[in-house]
């Protein structure tokens, strides 16, 4: 009998107390979900205009320039190609084999300097100077059919012809060389510049883009691959200097920068895909950008 009562006191004491491991299991405290921070990026596009692969009516690729630009992340036409990453604050420009600009067989989603907001017109000499400083990094980039990824043009110094030169030369157009661009080059940074072909040209010879041939490249020695690199690209009167990660450096300092000073010139900076490759692509993030002359 008094085992009876011992039993039954148990039980009723286990009924009593819920919370006991012998009743019922804790019930487990669920996480809130965190919210993902937002970073928008701090860029200021007011001297920028940005041509992309997508064609007007006269299959001539598209470009924006201020006041357009700054609501790029909102426009139709330009958001496929140059849009936000919100978990690093980027820009991405995205390109792909399409329309190509005057002179080019590639297209691009890139940046092109305009001194005077909305104008092509007014640029800089290297007796002037320019200094740009740019962060950016290759997320994604395609390969070719030896398996080797593609090629980038992710930033350059372009020249331009006055319109006095180009009268003088008989152009049509304001075209000058590029005196320099900086390549991804399969996880390297490499640059390559502009030479005289012969270096006794006439001042009105060299106006012409033929008179100019591709230096040697110079290939930078860390291997970067998809990380952020960041490049500054100052010139001055006779001299060009390109340093990358504030550590490694190349300059050019010679004759063919002396006759350079004849040309204007202009910043650009994004994605330049340099593959006409079917089923090719690319994206390029732009993180900081600051041009100073």
């Amino acid at each position: 009998m008094k085992r009876i009562l011992l039993f039954s006191t148990l039980l009723i004491f286990v009924f009593l107390i819920p919370n006991t491991g012998f009743a019922q299991k804790k019930k487990k405290n669920k996480k809130k979900p965190e919210t993902a921070e937002v970073i928008v990026p701090n860029i200021d596009l007011t001297h920028w205009k940005v041509t992309i692969p997508a064609q007007r009516d006269d299959g001539k690729p598209i470009e924006v320039s201020p006041p357009e630009i700054f609501d790029y992340a909102n426009n139709e036409v330009l958001k496929e190609f140059m849009y936000n990453d919100p978990t690093d604050g980027s820009i991405v420009f995205y390109a792909y084999p399409a329309s190509s600009t005057a002179n080019s067989k590639y297209s691009r989603s890139e940046l092109r300097e305009q001194m005077v907001s909305g104008s092509n017109s007014t640029n800089w000499t290297f007796v002037q100077g320019g200094r740009m400083k740019a962060t950016l990094s290759v997320p994604k980039v395609t390969k070719d059919e030896k398996g080797k990824r593609h090629r980038i043009i992710i930033a350059q110094i372009h020249g331009r012809l006055t319109n006095e030169q180009r009268d003088l030369i008989g152009e049509d157009d304001n075209n000058a060389p590029p005196i320099l661009k900086v390549y991804w080059e399969h996880g390297k940074i490499v640059v390559r510049r502009k030479i005289l072909k012969d270096k006794k040209a006439s001042d009105t010879e060299i106006l012409h883009t033929k008179a100019w041939v591709d230096d040697e490249k110079y290939e930078f020695l860390k291997t970067v691959e998809q990380k952020k690199v960041t490049l500054e690209i100052i010139a001055s009167d006779g001299r060009l200097e390109v340093i990358l990660n504030d550590r490694e450096k190349v300059v050019y300092k010679d004759k063919n920068m002396e006759r350079w000073n004849v040309f204007e010139n202009y910043f650009k900076v994004g994605n330049y895909f340099n593959t006409r490759d079917k089923g090719s692509y690319s994206m390029v993030k732009l993180y900081d950008l600051e041009v100073s002359h």
